[in-house]
């Protein structure tokens, strides 16, 4: 066994190219051994194996630098600087991360989770090391969707005025998450198919070699050929007017021709990028013919690719894109927005059946909502499904081209809260927080998919900015007891809670999916306590505030950090009111939350 001799990244140099093809096919059968029992991100990680065998046979880490865009494509990088053996405890608690973590390994030289950044933080890391002088390599490396992202493109501005030198290897595999959309992508998709551009290019450099210092009138005219060529549809085209030098496209599975192509790079002064041409799910056959679903897996069958736990009942993602395709059919103005999240979101049913009243922008979540405040100016009724983590990045958006002028945009915020294995990246528990104080805000958050359904019709019907933040996974199963008694039908109105039960002593009051936990509070009581189902975190409904103030003791609780959230929404609302009341709040404190299972993970964090 290959793998077993690398004890360090640098082992490789000593390895033949044909030595390096068979760790690969090793390296393989580890994480699907490895991946198929924890659970991860699979098809990203076996197309990129030969990608990171060549950097590493390139690169002298961790002296020199790699920064992965996103970061869940790292497993073999993992496996090559030291963790191999710690993979059994892959994203679980006290394991190692599924994505590139500092305070994890000096190898891991910036810590990632969403698309799009790794060129901007390699630009910082490289002119920082310029101005240390220290004689360092830095590779970014970026897939063609995240590529679309606009701090990927801002930072490919400022390397080519600057002059940076970092190399940028594009991992191009058609795919994000799901398959890539928007002209970026479809332009590496046309350079992949200039063959006939790069055979002629390679033939002139060949002829340009022969002539050198023979001829240098032929030399001067082959040289100027080769020039226009490049204007007449060149693969390089796009990156070399904006100052950066273009090395592909390149075999993404042949660790020879990847890592003559960044010897290349690395001898040119300036700015490079090395296109890459991989296939995500690459040698897993089940995986190769289905990346969507491999992209992140829950533990499955090597044999079969079938999941091994199975979910009964219906999740709120599923609820939600359901409703939505129903509500559509009947009002063509309803239209659905996702960036790069089709099947995440719920809506691939949707985009296959109403395709003109579907956009998938790809991984620009900026764009997605300024978009949607574009559609709702002109009279449509745009929903945005993004999850908790990913619309943080568009909160200047939420703010100035949505909020500040009062357009009907609906956010459908999905993974709200602890999702789980991904870890502190990828966890929404800030939304209430960043969306709670913005004028002109509304925010629901549902128990259950009923509710869901009717908050979104109600949404749909709203003529200002609002909100539904519903929880990854799927709703209690759990039924409320014989005292509390939920109303039958439900009915949604504006900034109005739901009272199961009035009792004494105490209210509990909860946000969204927390009915067990807020069970769990009214169990222990001797007396039946007040139990309020908020419904609305923006605005509260007074009728919350009044049984605060008869019973005199709250328990307030929610799955958001406790700072800014709807505790907090609670407390601010009995100080204006002056009422003087004994108030816990359930909540998140000040922490990130680490990986681990989401179960355990709620009952560490949220008290």
């Amino acid at each position: 066994m290959l793998l077993s001799k690398i004890k360090k990244p640098g082992d490789l140099k000593t390895f033949s190219y044909l030595e390096i093809k068979k760790l690969a096919r090793e390296i393989r059968e580890f994480l699907l051994k490895n991946v198929s029992q924890t659970g991860g991100h699979l098809a990203s990680n076996l197309g990129i194996v030969e990608l990171t065998l060549a950097l590493h046979k390139f690169l002298n880490c961790p002296k020199d630098k790699i920064i992965w865009d996103v970061g869940h494509q790292c497993y073999t990088h993992k496996i090559l600087t030291g963790r191999k053996n710690c993979f059994s405890k892959l994203r679980q608690a006290g394991g190692i991360s599924g994505f590139p973590k500092r305070e994890e390994s000096s190898f891991d030289s910036f810590g990632t989770g969403h698309a799009s950044t790794s060129i901007s933080a390699a630009v910082g890391i490289a002119e920082a090391l310029k101005k240390q002088k220290k004689n360092q390599k830095t590779v970014a490396v970026i897939g063609d969707g995240a590529l679309t992202g606009g701090i990927a493109l801002e930072a490919i501005n400022q390397i080519g005025y600057l002059q940076t030198k970092i190399i940028i290897v594009l991992n191009d595999n058609k795919m994000s998450i799901a398959p890539n959309v928007g002209a970026l992508s479809g332009y590496t998709k046309r350079v992949r198919k200039t063959k006939t551009y790069k055979t002629v290019r390679n033939e002139i450099n060949h002829l340009i070699n022969s002539c050198f210092l023979k001829d240098k009138v032929w030399t001067k005219k082959l040289v100027s050929l080769k020039n226009n060529l490049k204007k007449i549809g060149a693969s390089s085209l796009f990156f070399e007017k904006l100052g950066i030098n273009y090395f592909g496209p390149v075999d993404g599975h042949s660790v020879y021709q990847i890592t003559k192509s960044l010897e290349k790079a690395a001898r040119v002064n300036g700015p490079s990028l090395v296109h890459v041409c991989t296939k995500k799910g690459m040698g897993y056959e089940i995986a190769e013919k289905d990346p969507d679903n491999f992209h992140g897996i829950s533990p499955f069958s090597v044999r079969t690719g079938e999941v091994l736990e199975k979910k009964n009942g219906i999740s709120f993602t599923q609820t939600f894109g359901k409703k939505l395709l129903e509500l559509a059919r009947k009002d063509k103005r309803i239209i659905a927005i996702t960036a790069a999240m089709t099947s995440g979101t719920g809506l691939a049913d949707f985009a296959n059946e109403l395709e003109d009243q579907f956009y998938d922008v790809g991984i620009c979540e900026q764009h997605a909502v300024t978009f949607a405040a574009g559609l709702a100016a002109s009279g449509l009724k745009p929903v945005v499904a993004i999850y908790s983590t990913f619309l943080q990045r568009a909160y200047d958006q939420i703010v100035h081209d949505v909020c500040l002028q009062k357009l009907p945009v609906v956010f459908a915020i999905d993974r709200a809260g602890i999702v789980g294995e991904d870890g502190p990246t990828h966890h929404g528990v800030f939304d209430l927080s960043f969306l709670r104080h913005i004028p002109n805000m509304s925010i629901m958050a549902p128990q259950n998919n009923a509710e869901l359904k009717a908050m979104l019709e109600f949404a749909l019907k709203f003529k200002e900015p609002i909100a539904i933040r519903y929880p990854r996974g799927y709703p209690s199963q759990k039924v409320f007891p014989e005292w509390c008694r939920p109303h039958k039908k439900i009915t949604i109105g504006y900034g109005k809670s739901e009272q199961l039960y009035r009792g004494n002593q105490l209210a509990i009051i909860f946000a969204g999916n927390q009915k067990d936990r807020a069970l769990e509070y009214a169990s222990k009581q001797k007396v039946k306590p007040t139990l309020i189902n908020a419904r609305f975190i923006k605005p509260l409904d007074p009728k919350i505030f009044s049984e605060i103030k008869r019973t005199g003791k709250a328990v307030i609780i929610e799955e958001n950090v406790k700072s800014g959230g709807f505790g907090s929404a609670i407390l601010e609302g009995l100080a204006k009111r002056k009422i003087k009341a004994e108030i816990k709040t359930v909540g998140i404190e000040d922490s990130f939350v680490e990986q681990g299972e989401t179960e355990e993970l709620k009952r560490k964090y949220i008290r």
